[in-house]
């Protein structure tokens, strides 16, 4: 929740203004003027559990829930194509890389964890006080612009997946209008009660992994080739079509409106801010129920890939016809004739599946890809209210707020799905991937920025090894992202597309050194410091943040 008390660094610069004292025991002004439930009007007690003093069962599950529903943006729709794609390109040898950038995934996650456990505000939040009002603007704009690239692609997969379930009898625009409609009903779960919402998400993770497991076991993958894949990095006779794969399994997984989410969600456990003690095991619970559910998506991940390296890496598109022809699959002439390596996508995935290994599979494909759908479109929409709460400070009503972050991101969608048919819409996804790929420096330099900063974070601010592992792992994810938008923009072969791209890069580029400046700042660079880098509370007023002088304050209070 945005709290108006705070005032932007920017708007009174040089001005010593007074500490404002901010912790989970004080209200929050627009919670009570707001007459409609919000994810954040109930807090989570913390249970005492003093004989288990270093780790406890039942602390552990009082801090469950918020790393489950980031973990489901790992299970998207976008996410099950890259591995399906993934698997049918490169069979089992890309299996490293899918691991790897879950790992990679989890340590920018902890940051972001972290950012919104010690100071009570989320990433969103953090940048309306830090940054300068046009920088800030941009930002917000980046990030809503990552949001509806994949809304749009969660309420596709949704629609496929109805549309395979009736056997084509709901339309894809039909799908998208049912994907709206049940989606405002599944978010009001929370008037309910948290636990039971993120019991509900519990639920559909299950669903999925329930579905896709037996996809798994039906094809019975090579396991000695599975684990090959998985830990030995390499790649032999790969060429582009692969590089360019693994390139787009790295862009699938870390998401930049994840890093809002995760910031945002862990907000949602009764904390004591003052006591360094709660927030250490609140940091130390939150990493372990993040790891635990980062490997269960993995694990449904692998699942994808190992089923579609078995069954159809090397298969052409003759083969998958005939298949289809001989089950009289009535989807079968959406494979061409010829020798051309198949090429899959979510849709004929899941007709594939019908055609190998019969219907049950189909259907059951569908199912997994609903709950992916569902899930990750709930979840978008939390990431879009909490950016828009964040970083303009909005103080409408649930309802309204719900609703228009429902309507930028489902319109153009339903736009789409009515004018085209699914090859087309299908087809959508690599755009997609892309347009998110170049919204990730607007969320992972910002939460190392800071993370980074002791004004901000106090005595849980990053050290010189985190400072210098996270600072690369972006570096490395950026580039990796990077190129695959080289690689999209090459493969258009229009000069005005390059013209376009080019101009846009360098007011992109600009700003991405502007953000990465102030962030080199924080992380110890104070030769760059000048001009307005106040904003971040490197000079000027650092006592406005939470924790400057949290060691004059008062141990833990009684819950």
């Amino acid at each position: 929740m945005s709290d108006p008390n705070y005032q932007q660094l920017d708007d009174l610069p040089g001005e010593r203004r007074p500490k404002h004292n901010v912790s989970d025991d004080s209200p929050e002004p627009m919670v009570e003027a707001e007459p409609f439930t919000t994810y954040f009007d109930e807090k989570i007690p913390i249970p005492e559990d003093e004989t288990h003093s270093w780790f406890s069962f039942r602390k552990l599950w009082a801090f469950t829930g918020p790393g489950f529903l980031m973990s489901i943006a790992y299970l998207d729709p976008g996410n099950i194509e890259s591995d399906l794609q993934s698997g049918s390109v490169a069979g089992f040898k890309l299996l490293w890389v899918l691991l790897t950038a879950t790992i990679i995934g989890l340590l920018l996650q902890r940051l972001a964890a972290r950012l919104g456990v010690v100071t009570g505000l989320h990433l969103a939040e953090m940048c309306n006080r830090q940054y300068p009002k046009v920088p800030r603007i941009i930002l917000w704009l980046m990030v809503e612009l990552a949001i509806i690239g994949s809304d749009m692609q969660e309420v596709i997969g949704s629609a496929i997946a109805l549309n395979l379930l009736s056997a084509g009898v709901i339309p894809l625009w039909g799908g998208v209008l049912i994907t709206i409609i049940d989606t405002f009903f599944f978010l009001f779960l929370d008037k309910y009660g948290l636990r039971k919402l993120e019991a509900f998400f519990g639920f559909l993770i299950t669903i999925m992994a329930v579905t896709f497991g037996y996809e798994y076991v039906r094809v019975s993958p090579n396991q000695g080739e599975l684990l090959k894949g998985m830990f030995f990095p390499y790649c032999k006779g790969c060429g582009s079509p692969q590089l360019e794969q693994a390139v787009g399994i790295v862009g699938a997984v870390i998401m930049p409106h994840n890093m809002y989410l995760h910031s945002a969600l862990v907000k949602s456990r009764d904390i004591n801010r003052s006591n360094k003690k709660e927030i250490r095991e609140a940091n130390k619970y939150y990493f372990i129920e993040s790891s635990i559910a980062l490997f269960i998506s993995f694990l449904i991940n692998v699942f994808v890939v190992a089923v579609f390296a078995e069954a159809f890496y090397g298969k052409t598109n003759q083969e998958v016809f005939y298949e289809c022809l001989n089950t009289s699959s009535p989807q079968s002439d959406l494979f061409p004739n010829n020798t051309d390596p198949l090429k899959v996508d979510i849709f004929k995935g899941g007709v594939v599946l019908g055609c190998f290994f019969g219907a049950p599979a189909l259907y059951i494909w569908a199912v997994g890809i609903l709950a992916a759908g569902q899930s990750s479109t709930m979840t978008g929409t939390y990431s879009g209210q909490f950016v828009m709460e964040g970083f303009l400070n909005l103080k409408w009503s649930r309802f309204a707020r719900v609703f228009l972050t429902r309507s930028i991101a489902i319109t153009p969608t339903l736009l789409v799905a009515i004018f085209q048919d699914v090859e087309h819409l299908t087809g959508m996804n690599d755009f997609l991937n892309v347009l998110q790929s170049l919204q990730l420096p607007f969320a992972l330099i910002p939460v190392l920025t800071f993370t980074s900063l002791p004004s901000v974070m106090s005595e849980f601010a990053n050290g010189l090894g985190w400072k210098i592992a996270g600072g690369i792992l972006i570096l490395i994810v950026c580039s990796i992202n990077i190129y695959f938008v080289v690689v999209y923009v090459s493969a258009l072969g229009h000069i005005a597309y390059y013209v376009g791209a080019a101009v846009l890069s360098v007011a992109y580029l600009c700003f991405v050194a502007y953000l990465t400046w102030l962030c080199l700042v924080a992380l110890g660079l104070s030769f760059l410091q000048c001009g307005r880098t106040y904003n971040l509370g490197l000079t000027g007023c650092p006592e406005l943040f939470l924790l400057h002088n949290m060691e004059n304050e008062n141990s833990a209070s009684p819950r």
